[in-house]
């Protein structure tokens, strides 16, 4: 087993050298760069579950060198064809419960915004997300929500892949979203991200359209002026990532290590449902 992790842990370092020496032969996009968490604090011991204090490092330097944005205003300045080169958005998939326990009094510490994305079925049954997450439940998403830093989004209701869905059921699984978040919350949700960052089908990209304002999808490249706001590129933060990393991911660089992921996705997602 320890073989088996020290090997992983090479093999990261290895994709994430590589990616780095990749950015200095093709620059990264200028534009606004929009980050992906997941957990933080939350104990599982997973890529996507950062340490309390390592979370609080990465804003302490994001407020002192990069401009955080809100999603709408970021949003607003990219379809205005004018961004500026420091800009980032921070965003979070799921909906478990250390967003209110530990994301939110870190937010408020170093005064940033940041958009949450709610896969409402496992908050509404109370179902833990894969990997151990904690389900938050509608009375801490409520106190979350009702903070001047927050933004609400949909990440459909249960958390499926919308590439391989009927029209039927595409349909459900946005407004059932946006009917929970509704009716607990008293929020229309203006912003929507695709589960695994993966895609809809044509059917999926124009219901998730005529819905919401913007989607976001993977890419781990900024977002230049004009990027079409329903095709949005994020960079996921991971646990391995060192101070040297994240700093890269900010800026819009690392999207090698993004290629090599999307490359091994479509194995491991091949036959999944979510």
């Amino acid at each position: 087993m320890e073989v088996r992790s020290t090997a992983k842990r090479a093999a990261r370092d290895a994709v994430k050298g590589a990616s780095a020496g990749w950015d200095t032969v093709r620059r990264p996009d200028v534009g606004i760069t929009i980050l992906i968490y997941h957990r933080v604090g939350a104990g599982t011991g997973g890529q996507m579950d950062l340490p309390v204090a390592e979370f609080d490092a990465q804003l302490a330097w994001l407020t002192a060198n990069r401009t955080v944005m809100t999603l709408d205003d970021a949003a607003s300045t990219i379809e205005s064809g004018s961004v500026p080169g420091d800009g980032v958005v921070l965003t979070f998939d799921d909906g478990t419960d250390d967003w209110l326990d530990h994301v939110l009094p870190a937010l408020d510490r170093h005064r940033t915004p940041a958009t949450f994305y709610v896969a409402t079925d496992f908050v509404d049954r109370a179902v833990p997300f894969p990997g151990d997450g904690r389900p938050a439940d509608w009375v801490a998403l409520e106190e979350l929500a009702s903070s001047p830093l927050v933004t609400i989004g949909s990440h459909t209701h249960r958390h499926l892949l919308l590439d391989r869905l009927p029209t039927q059921e595409i349909d459900d699984e946005l407004d059932r979203s946006i009917e929970l978040i509704r009716d607990h919350l008293d929020i229309d949700p203006r912003h929507f991200a695709y589960p695994k960052a993966v895609a809809g089908s044509p059917t999926a990209d124009a219901a998730v359209r005529r819905r919401f304002r913007t989607a976001v999808l993977a890419g781990t490249r900024a977002n230049p002026p004009l990027t079409d706001l329903h095709r949005l590129r994020r960079s996921p933060v991971q646990a391995s990532d060192s101070a040297r990393w994240f700093r890269r991911k900010a800026v819009g660089g690392m999207h090698l290590e993004d290629d090599l992921r999307q490359l091994a996705n479509r194995v491991r997602y091949r036959g999944a449902t979510r």
